[in-house]
């Protein structure tokens, strides 16, 4: 089955002034990262404000990454929701138009204890063939909830199609011990840009990386220098890419990477109510600030 590994880069979803999707948009933001050399694409997850989105929006979005990339990169669709019947619709259908595999992230707001954690993963990941590949997402600071290791494992039992899990959290202590789930045969992506290299260094196979969208190049450069054994030209590229993980608020605030994508001829659009675009003060101010990396 296949796995995410390298720069894995976590889409926005570009919104036009009435709030509709521009779907012209997503497929020039598609053509740039692969052109850029990214490994694989990740639409519709945080980045791709999927909580705003409807199904039918997601299913769109997915259908166009997939089309657009046409079989260049690998695509992974995020398809967790608020509801489970929701996310076992959206896992369907990123099976039946020809994506890789999925993200799902863990369930949201309300509390979710072991028993229960188990089976929403073992009903998702068997609503599709046990040969299309599933990540489980932990993202406990924006989710409530997390992932233990022995949750992990019991649904690796049950579900050969759980191949690993992306990480969203810099907690490297955990980030090891994830590394042991499935006897040691589990793929771990960590989502901390700015540990990125670290992180390949503890065995992770890769990134999946927000601040990879408006500067692919130099999260690609770390993956390369790093493949070809170049620690130190690894490190001085993880260097420069943390200048600009901590420029755009390491995600924070989505409208940053969206302006940015634009200042690259890219149209990044708007982001969806209720969150808002900056403003012309803090426009101007990202402007002085990332003029000398464009």
């Amino acid at each position: 089955m296949k796995k995410l590994f390298g720069v894995t880069t976590a889409m926005t979803t570009p919104f036009d002034n009435s709030g509709a999707i521009d779907y012209s948009a997503l497929e020039q933001q598609t053509e740039f990262l692969i052109q850029k050399g990214v490994n694989c694409l990740y639409p519709c997850g945080t980045t791709g404000e999927m909580y705003l989105c409807s199904a039918e929006e997601r299913e769109k979005i997915a259908e166009t990454v997939v089309k657009k990339a046409a079989g260049r990169v690998p695509v992974f669709i995020h398809v967790g929701a608020m509801t489970q019947e929701e996310t076992i619709r959206l896992a369907k259908h990123a099976h039946a138009i020809g994506a890789d595999g999925i993200g799902v992230v863990t369930p949201s707001y309300f509390t979710v204890h072991h028993r229960a954690m188990v089976e929403y993963y073992k009903t998702v990941c068997q609503s599709v063939p046990k040969d299309f590949p599933v990540y489980a997402y932990a993202i406990p600071q924006l989710a409530h909830n997390g992932l233990s290791c022995e949750v992990l494992d019991e649904i690796c039992k049950a579900c050969p199609n759980l191949v690993g899990i992306k990480y969203s959290y810099p907690d490297m202590s955990q980030l090891l011990k994830y590394k042991r789930v499935n006897n040691g045969n589990f793929s771990v992506v960590f989502g901390a840009d700015h540990l990125f290299l670290p992180a390949l260094v503890m065995g992770c196979d890769g990134t999946v990386s927000g601040c990879s969208g408006p500067f692919p190049e130099v999260f690609v450069e770390v993956y390369k220098q790093y493949k070809a054994g170049n620690m130190e030209a690894a490190r001085i590229a993880q260097d420069k890419a943390n200048d600009l993980v901590w420029l755009m608020k390491s995600g924070a605030d989505i409208s940053i990477f969206k302006n940015l994508l634009t200042m690259r001829g890219i149209p990044g659009g708007h982001v969806r109510k209720p969150l808002l675009d900056l403003t012309e003060e803090e426009l101007a101010t990202l402007k002085e600030q990332v003029a000398q990396y464009l």
